[in-house]
C-alpha cells in the first residue's frame, strides 16, 4: 500500500507538470510574427486563442467526429494527422500531437494556412468575441 500512494502521487502531479499555461504577455512575445497577418492584429489573436485554449499548450477537445488540438485548436479532420482520422488531408504535413508541445513555430506555421484558406473565421470564437474593444487582450507591462 506504501508503494502505491507515491505512484498515485505521480500519476496525479505528472499531466499537470507538463501542460504549460501561457500569460498574455507570453503569448504576444511568440507570436510577434502573426501580427497583421491577413490584416488580424495581435490583440485579435490573443482573444481568439483565449477563447479556443485558454493559452493552455496541451488543449485537446474531443468532437463527435474530429479532435482539435493546442493553442490554435487545429482539427485532425484537414489540417494536421493522427490515429483517429487516418485520412486526413493534413494540408500542414504535420502529426496533431506537435500541437501539444511549447515550441509554436509549427502551431503558426499552420494556423498561416489555415489563414490563407478559411481566414480567422475558421476560428468561432473571432467575430463574436474578438471583433471590437480589444484593449484587454494587450499586453501591458509595467
Amino acid at each position: 500500500m506504501m508503494s502505491f500512494i507515491p505512484l498515485l502521487l505521480v500519476g496525479i502531479l505528472f499531466p499537470a507538470i507538463q501542460a504549460r499555461q501561457l500569460t498574455k504577455c507570453e503569448l504576444s512575445q511568440m507570436l510577434k510574427d502573426l501580427d497583421g497577418y491577413r490584416n488580424i492584429t495581435l490583440p485579435e489573436w490573443i482573444c481568439t486563442i483565449f477563447h479556443s485554449s485558454a493559452y493552455d499548450t496541451q488543449t485537446m477537445v474531443n468532437n463527435k467526429d474530429s479532435t482539435e488540438y493546442g493553442l490554435f485548436q487545429i482539427s485532425n479532420k484537414i489540417w494536421c494527422s493522427d490515429h483517429q482520422i487516418p485520412q486526413s488531408r493534413n494540408i500542414c504535413d504535420i502529426a496533431c500531437n506537435k500541437f501539444l508541445d511549447d515550441d509554436l513555430t509549427d502551431d503558426i506555421m499552420c494556423a498561416k494556412k489555415i489563414m490563407d484558406s478559411e481566414g480567422i473565421g475558421y476560428w468561432l470564437a473571432h467575430k463574436p468575441l474578438c471583433s471590437d474593444n480589444l484593449e484587454q487582450w494587450l499586453c501591458k507591462t509595467s
